[in-house]
């Protein structure tokens, strides 16, 4: 089995180089983080409201025999209605 001791080591001489500050390095900060959860949480509250309205719409379909025969064609249904005189 190989020495970990060396990769250890490795690891730690890596993280060592990260954890050194650049200040010329342009990170996204505490300013960064805030506007992602606002952002988090306007789409978790429109998919919420999203929810809340479509479980109101009701996607029951016509029957064969309402299809067949309009109402007199009422406001909606497609049909024009003239008025003669």
């Amino acid at each position: 089995m190989p020495d970990m001791s060396a990769s250890a080591s490795l690891a730690t001489t890596h993280l060592v180089t990260l954890a050194e500050f650049d200040k010329n390095k342009v990170t996204p900060g505490v300013l960064g983080f805030i506007v992602f959860a606002a952002m988090a949480l306007a789409v978790w509250a429109l998919m919420k409201s999203m929810n809340r309205h479509m479980s109101k719409v009701d996607f029951k379909e016509p029957s064969d025999t309402e299809a067949d025969a309009p109402k007199g064609g009422a406001a909606g249904s497609g049909r024009i209605q003239t008025s003669k005189g």
